[in-house]
């Protein structure tokens, strides 16, 4: 189910992150103050949008498994969140290379927009800790469902208000008035911000289908018999061990 269209999702992924690169590369102009190390913003300013992006999706997946109870939204919860706090390292590791560059500081503890996505990244890796301290996995997922909403309503929230703050050093690329990027860079910018959601969109499904696939082999061992199937203590979701979930 999950793994239908995955490969010409890849083949526009690849695509798109090479037109992406090019595009930061060659063909968006170098900013004269910051050199080359301008151009990671290409990556790292995506990379930190859709990792938010990702943090909210997750949150109304959860919200649709608390409906519905359906275990299928709890995996794709888990998932989402899961793939966000990859981007958001990396978001986070591209984000000190540059303030290296433009500041010559590694972190800036008074800038309001680099200490509220930390605490919003680490406030969410405690999202898998938390599961896996929970043994039954009705309650793992029913808890893990409104720490997932309470956590991704924050996210929004926490944008509004520092971008109600007045004092900042961070350079603001959305704003009302305008990106403040030349045509060129606007078209790098957007094409970045296409790449990694892609990226990410190919990467959940891809996780989703392993994860599946594992889920109805298991069940496809117990149906002929095999008692013995070892699961282990995992935070993942593993609903569909039952057997009537792979048929």
């Amino acid at each position: 189910m999950y793994g239908t269209r995955l490969r010409p999702l890849s083949i526009a992924t690849l695509v798109a992150l090479i037109g992406a690169f090019a595009l930061a590369g060659w063909y968006a102009p170098m900013a004269a103050a910051e050199g080359i190390s301008q151009k990671i913003i290409y990556v790292h300013v995506p990379l930190a949008i859709v990792t938010l992006l990702g943090f909210i999706f997750g949150g109304v997946m959860a919200i649709k498994h608390l409906r519905t109870r359906d275990p299928r939204y709890d995996l794709k919860s888990y998932t989402a969140i899961h793939l966000s706090l990859i981007f958001g390292t990396g978001a986070l590791i591209t984000g000190m290379i540059w303030a290296n560059a433009a500041w010559g500081v590694w972190w800036e503890w008074r800038e309001a927009t680099l200490v509220s996505f930390l605490i919003v990244f680490l406030l969410f890796c405690t999202y898998q800790p938390m599961r896996f301290s929970i043994e039954d996995p009705e309650r793992q997922a029913r808890y893990a469902s409104v720490f997932a909403i309470t956590a991704g309503a924050f996210v929004p929230v926490n944008f509004l208000a520092v971008r109600l703050a007045d004092a900042y050093i961070h350079p603001r690329v959305l704003t009302t008035s305008g990106s403040g990027l030349t045509p060129e860079m606007n078209v790098a910018f957007l094409a970045g911000i296409l790449a990694i959601g892609t990226l990410y969109v190919f990467l959940w499904r891809f996780e989703l289908t392993a994860k599946n696939t594992r889920f109805r082999l298991r069940a496809l061992k117990r149906k002929l018999g095999d008692d013995e199937v070892a699961y282990g203590r995992s935070a993942a979701p593993r609903h569909f061990d039952a057997p009537e979930a792979a048929s």
